[in-house]
């Protein structure tokens, strides 16, 4: 599959390249990931002042509406540059939650400001033990009154130390393992009884374990109807799987120009790598499973934006396959370029460890082929 992109989907990806290679070379990205917020308000601002923030979300709310395709278009950028600011977590995440599942009051005051560029959000489902299953939720929420108390802990929320709010999945009933009795809330991160523990993860981002004890949370806050949070987060992991994957077909297409570009110059018994025979088809490969990988990517995201059936199993198809093309290639790539393509001054090792991270959000590639087989 090869879609042709339209004239509007061009000029956002030539905006997009222009702004990142005027703004965001690998020196200043690493100056930003070394300083000690992690991020940069500046480069934030650049991207809504662009757009970016706006572009997926709908025109009713302050959006674009450009939907699924111009998400993976900025998110296949992001991945070429390593952009580490929240926007998929802000986003892709929190603002397509919003917009699916929110109400008309939490639409009109939530999405212009993410649209903005004026709020930061991170999602916070993963909890010890959980694994992958969305439904696994320990976490409770009791009534009391027009509130609910949240007490629990979640694990790795990714862009926490970042966010402004959070959207919090917590049990209103049931056992730990039902589908149904899943809430969702959103929850001020400068909430009484909520604690952050942050930490870096492997590819420069932030993290942080989340205590909370005895929150206290409007019922107005609750995203979605109470005890269906699940379908929600549902259809919110199709979503991110198919910006990860586009994130990820990023990566590898810079890790594929640099090896490329190493192995023309690199020279071993006085000529350039490139000219080995071996060394030539495993760049094929690593080509191959790009196009392969842009093929999927592309198909799931087409499917998404028409709201076609069967995007869910479609989606545990393409994280599966693309993430293991992602480590192919990234195993590849560092193994050509040698112990230097580990090292901290080549952007090879840092492709290299984004792409290990993507592979275990929302489930690894083993875990989405079973889930794909499953569903046969």
């Amino acid at each position: 599959m090869d879609i042709q992109f339209t004239d509007e989907q061009e000029l956002l990806r030539s905006s997009i390249q222009r702004l990142l290679r005027d703004q965001y070379g690998f020196d200043a990205r690493r100056k930003t990931v070394g300083s000690e917020q992690g991020w940069s308000r500046k480069h934030w601002d650049a991207f809504s002042e662009l757009g970016l923030l706006a572009a997926p979300l709908s025109e009713e709310f302050g959006g674009l509406g450009a939907g699924p395709l111009a998400t993976m278009i900025i998110m296949q950028e992001f991945g070429r540059n390593l952009v580490v600011e929240p926007f998929f977590e802000t986003v892709v995440l929190a603002g397509g939650m919003i917009e699916d599942a929110g109400s008309d009051a939490q639409r009109k005051d939530l999405l212009p400001e993410i649209a903005a560029g004026n709020s930061t959000w991170a999602l916070a489902w993963t909890e010890q033990g959980s694994r992958y299953e969305l439904h696994n939720v320990a976490t409770t929420a009791q009534r009391r009154g027009d509130q609910f108390v949240l007490t629990g802990t979640k694990a790795a929320v990714i862009a926490a130390p970042w966010a402004d709010r959070l959207i919090v999945s917590a049990r209103t009933s049931g056992d730990r393992r039902d589908r149904s009795g899943v809430s969702l809330f959103i929850v001020d991160r400068q909430s009484a009884g909520l604690h952050l523990q942050s930490f870096k993860t492997i590819d420069g981002r932030r993290a942080a374990e989340i205590t909370l004890k005895d929150v206290r949370v409007p019922a107005s806050e609750m995203l979605g109807r109470e005890g269906e949070g699940v379908a929600t987060l549902e259809a919110c992991r199709d979503r991110a799987i198919a910006a990860l994957c586009a994130e990820a077909v990023g990566a590898m297409t810079e890790l594929n120009s640099a090896t490329l570009e190493y192995t023309k110059t690199r020279k071993q018994f006085g000529v350039a790598l490139g000219t080995f025979q071996v060394l030539q088809h495993r760049m094929v490969d690593m080509f191959i499973a790009l196009e392969e990988s842009i093929s999927l990517t592309q198909h799931l995201n087409l499917t998404l934006a028409a709201n076609e059936p069967g995007a869910s199993k479609l989606a545990s198809g393409t994280k599966s396959k693309v993430g293991e093309a992602a480590r192919f290639v990234g195993e590849q790539a560092v193994q050509l370029h040698g112990g230097m393509g580990m090292s901290d001054e080549l952007n090879v090792g840092h492709y290299f460890k984004r792409i290990a991270s993507i592979n275990i959000q929302f489930g690894d590639p083993a875990y989405h082929l079973m889930r794909y087989a499953r569903q046969n």
